[in-house]
């Protein structure tokens, strides 16, 4: 059963309010889901703490800042026809959360949409692990949020640009309606001031993003995002204003691309509880690892390591020392 669900009901069924197929609903359709079919799995939202649905087994759970820093393997270079067998071995090997970029399309309007809702609905039922949505889109709206809900995510983080001025409303509502985490984000480029207002209680991570030129094209393994040292200068400021506000211990704060083995200790000294990998987890000189190969799970050994080490250096359990 949903443990707490807002509506104190467990949540057995859901009712489709017209997909856009045209199929009658069956018992079990995803209220809203674009393909009309249903899942195959009962979805629990969680209840209105914030806390996950039980039926979901953590590392270490989104919102509850550690002494180690976590990792939140990103799906931007999976393959996504073995996507099932990737997560499965980025859970068994021992990263922290999934975090899934959902595209609409205009956002970045020379890129085709990403990470749709059938994506999303395969993570989700592959995983024990959180599921991250991390919204690239205009203006994203209440039925977007009731989607993502359905579909197992426990994490919507929202772009702090294009929200605009309902990004409140729409924190309050994946909050306090759909009892999910929330969290903002932004690119290189936003200052450290304009997350004063969303050092808040009801955020559970603040996530900035470093500069892609994405018109080079990438070789071997390496990330398309560019390290300047300002960003690093940003994520001590908003740990500074975090701490500050004596929340150090429940938002986390997250670097966003083109961190791998040899740069996250920087991130770590600054301030950084999560850092967000893509490339070093999936990639490599020959291109995307491949399950059972083992490569997707010393890959994760090695970044751990060197988290771990950095972590016992920089951090204590009561965050930086």
């Amino acid at each position: 059963m949903c443990r707490g669900y807002p509506s104190g009901r467990p949540l057995t069924v859901t009712i489709c309010r017209g997909g856009l197929s045209g199929r009658p609903p069956t018992a079990t359709t995803c209220r809203g889901y674009p393909s009309g079919r249903p899942p195959t799995v009962m979805i629990c939202r969680g209840d209105q703490s914030g806390r996950p649905p039980h039926r979901r087994r953590f590392a270490m759970p989104i919102g509850e800042v550690t002494q180690q820093v976590k990792i939140a393997a990103g799906l931007f270079w999976a393959d996504y026809a073995v996507l099932g067998a990737q997560v499965r071995e980025l859970e068994a090997a021992g990263v922290d959360w999934l975090h899934i970029e959902v595209r609409d399309g205009k956002y970045m309007d020379f890129a085709m949409p990403r990470g749709g809702y059938d994506i999303i609905e395969a993570t989700c039922q592959s995983t024990g692990l959180e599921v991250e949505a991390q919204l690239q889109m205009l203006r994203p709206n209440f039925s977007v949020f009731d989607q993502l809900a359905d579909l197992g995510v426990s994490l919507i983080s929202l772009p702090l640009e294009t929200t605009n001025e309902m990004i409140f409303q729409n924190i309050t509502y994946i909050k306090e309606k759909l009892g999910l985490k929330v969290g903002v984000w932004a690119w290189q480029g936003v200052p450290a001031i304009a997350f004063e207002q969303f050092i808040h209680p009801y955020i559970d991570i603040i996530e900035y993003e470093s500069r892609a030129p994405f018109w080079k094209p990438t070789t071997g393994g390496a990330s398309p995002h560019t390290i300047d040292p300002i960003v690093v200068d940003t994520l001590r400021r908003l740990h500074d204003m975090i701490a500050a506000a004596g929340l150090e211990g429940s938002i986390e704060l997250m670097e966003d691309g083109g961190l791998n083995a040899g740069n996250v200790a920087r991130f770590i000294a600054a301030g950084m509880t999560v850092g967000e990998f893509s490339s070093p987890l999936l990639k490599g000189p020959a291109g995307k690892l491949q399950p059972g190969t083992g490569e997707i799970e010393a890959a994760v050994k090695k970044l751990r390591a060197v988290m771990r080490g950095a972590s016992d250096k920089y951090r204590d359990e009561g965050g930086l020392k």
